[in-house]
């Protein structure tokens, strides 16, 4: 084993994020068995029917307390594992700082919201399926793309501050780096604002969030208390390359490649199921966990792809940042001390790499940092 600093915390890192990985796979398949047992029950046409009864068979209502219902089951189906991802395993490996009440107060909030976007996500599908049982797919992609837009839009002055609490950042000489930065990276930003997370976590993070007018610079406060000046900077500069070459936009695109492709996956699974698991049509409510299997099915066999894609945006911009910065050293520290915060699996095998990692690893971002300063220099 090298004694090299950036392989220190190696075996406890690959150790958390296999149990990690091993939580996700349980959740995952947990999800799927939840929704494959109100099918092959009839739970699900049952749960249709005592909305609709509820409702008095208004079609509006008995979507909206249909999908309450689901929600609440399957949260309560869900709830130990996220328990134990949230609270146990980041107590475990020393990362969380968050009081127990605390995170039962954010699994409320995120509840919450999580509900009203379901609620609105399942309106539109079934009003569109209703509309148009032939073309419902195509339209519900592009207003579910819009909203993608519309979200990354709005969160950083909606939705953020419903789970964290934010401040303009009081170090002025960093602030007028930073803005200076992002002038020379052509990004207009409204502040630079400290994120508190260290009430959550001992893990750190900075972004550039929002679009346009909603654009600022968020960097953690645990980010703030551990790395110098010149880090902060290289890692804002590989932000503000996402910015340079839209990438953000780039991302949105993919997952409207993958609305397309699963609502598309969903309108076949539909018109088959009509007759089975108490369906009476294809725009019955309570086929809405075929739907959600058609859509899962397609994000977890592209996810290697969108992985493949997020890598190879997030080299070209640590090369961004590099040729920026021109400061390799500041790079190395920042990718070591952030892996060592964040107990990052810095040398994954090619398999978990390919197949999970949507950044390139530690060790591969410090070496290739290296091989630019060499290059530099000659």
């Amino acid at each position: 084993m090298t004694s090299d600093p950036i392989f220190m915390n190696e075996d406890k890192a690959t150790r958390y994020h296999r149990l990690r990985r091993h939580a996700a796979f349980a959740g995952t398949a947990l999800g799927a068995l939840f929704l494959i047992a109100l099918l092959v029950t009839g739970w699900s046409a049952d749960l249709r029917d005592a909305a609709a009864s509820a409702a008095r068979s208004s079609f509006t209502l008995t979507v909206v307390l249909y999908v309450v219902l689901i929600a609440l089951l399957s949260e309560a189906v869900q709830l130990p594992l996220a328990f134990y991802q949230g609270v146990t395993l980041e107590r475990r490996y020393g990362l969380s700082t968050q009081p127990t009440a605390r995170w039962w107060l954010d699994r409320l909030k995120a509840g919450a919201v999580g509900l009203l976007f379901a609620v609105g996500g399942a309106l539109i599908v079934w009003w569109l399926l209703r509309w148009s049982p032939e073309r419902w797919w195509l339209v519900a992609a592009l207003c579910f793309g819009l909203v993608l837009v519309l979200l990354a839009q709005v969160a950083p002055v909606l939705l953020l501050p419903v789970f964290y609490r934010f401040k303009p950042l009081d170090r002025p000489a960093l602030v007028s780096r930073l803005v200076s930065l992002a002038e020379r990276a052509g990004a207009t930003v409204v502040g630079v604002f400290e994120w508190q997370l260290s009430d959550r976590t001992r893990k750190a993070n900075a972004a550039l969030t929002g679009i346009g007018r909603t654009r600022r610079i968020l960097l953690s406060d645990t980010l703030l208390a551990e790395h110098s000046d010149d880090e902060i900077e290289v890692v804002l500069a590989h932000e503000f390359a996402h910015h340079v070459h839209h990438d953000i936009w780039k991302g949105i695109a993919l997952e409207g490649v993958l609305l397309v492709l699963g609502f598309y996956l969903a309108d076949r699974v539909l018109e088959r199921s009509v007759g089975r698991f108490g369906l009476t049509a294809k725009d019955d409510i309570a086929g809405m966990p075929l739907l959600l299997l058609a859509g899962g099915a397609v994000s977890l066999v592209l996810l290697p792809v969108a992985n493949a894609v997020s890598r190879r945006h997030e080299r070209r911009a640590d090369r961004y940042a590099l040729d920026m910065t021109r400061n390799a050293a500041a790079f190395i520290s920042a990718m070591r001390r952030l892996a060592a915060q964040n107990l990052a699996e810095e040398r994954p095998s090619r398999w978990v790499e390919i197949l999970f990692h949507s950044h390139p690893s530690t060790s591969a971002r410090v070496e290739f940092a290296r091989a630019w300063e060499s290059a530099a220099r000659s």
